[in-house]
């Protein structure tokens, strides 16, 4: 969200455009792609393990772990002046230490599709990228005019887990993507967690059209796919998880990806 020339993160927190150049460490998968998509990854210091994309920009860019165990060394050492931090993501004991130094701790947490917008509008508007951020959200609002309106509702587990079985709760970004064509992610009654754990019955998988695996965090295959469907007598999909529940630019082609799941 912005205002003149102030823009307010997840928690409110005010920022203001950078001057000079910044020292970025990125504690976010998707948002560590959606800065190198705006121009940024000359001014990234730091990224956690699992900012994987793009592979070509990330790989000269220093590793200080992942996202809930970072090295703080190794980050206080690289002098970051900003670091991006998700709510969901990253715990909030060690974004409290990693605060202690850098001066800049932007906050995200898309939770809607929708939330895109104004992410990319508050790195855009940090990092003096605004120009590139106003084309990602023209090519977001494209293919999110592109989906055509769901003509019925599916019920779907979403499978994020194995040993134990965890999937999505309703107010999840995984959930709210899903709901843009109809499927509506089921969730265990009366959980208050955003990603519980469950239990196969047959109560449930009665109630179910459908259940997806997701490609991560758990690398379900086409072997879980087969397994899964003979045990549970339903259909059964793998999905691209990183499509599904991956914001920033990335959510672009994500559009894109549920177009294709509904012509499948």
């Amino acid at each position: 969200m912005t205002a003149g020339s102030i823009l307010f993160d997840a928690l409110g927190q005010q920022h203001t455009p950078v001057l000079g150049e910044p020292r970025i460490v990125s504690l976010v998968p998707s948002v560590t792609e959606l800065l190198c998509d705006l121009g940024l990854a000359p001014y990234l210091v730091g990224r956690t393990g699992f900012c994987i994309h793009p592979a070509a920009l990330v790989k000269g860019i220093a590793k200080i772990g992942g996202t809930k165990d970072v090295n703080i060394e190794k980050i206080r050492k690289l002098a970051p002046t900003h670091l991006v931090v998700n709510i969901d993501e990253n715990e909030k004991p060690t974004v409290d230490k990693l605060a202690e130094f850098i001066p800049h701790v932007i906050v995200t947490h898309p939770v809607r599709p929708a939330d895109n917008l104004p992410l990319y509008a508050l790195l855009g508007g940090i990092f003096n990228a605004g120009k590139r951020a106003q084309q990602l959200a023209a090519e977001f609002e494209q293919a999110l005019q592109a989906l055509p309106p769901p003509v019925q509702t599916q019920t779907v587990l979403y499978c994020i887990w194995k040993d134990p079985w965890m999937t999505v709760s309703r107010d999840t970004y995984i959930a709210n993507m899903l709901d843009l064509i109809g499927w509506k992610a089921w969730s265990p009654p009366g959980s208050d967690k955003r990603y519980p754990a469950f239990e196969w019955n047959d109560e449930l998988v009665h109630g179910l059209d459908a259940v997806l695996l997701s490609s991560e965090p758990y690398r379900f295959t086409e072997a879980h796919v087969d397994a899964l469907e003979q045990q549970i007598g339903k259909p059964v999909y793998l999905v691209d998880g990183e499509l599904i529940s991956w914001y920033g630019s990335r959510a672009i082609p994500g559009l894109r990806y549920l177009k294709q799941l509904l012509s499948a």
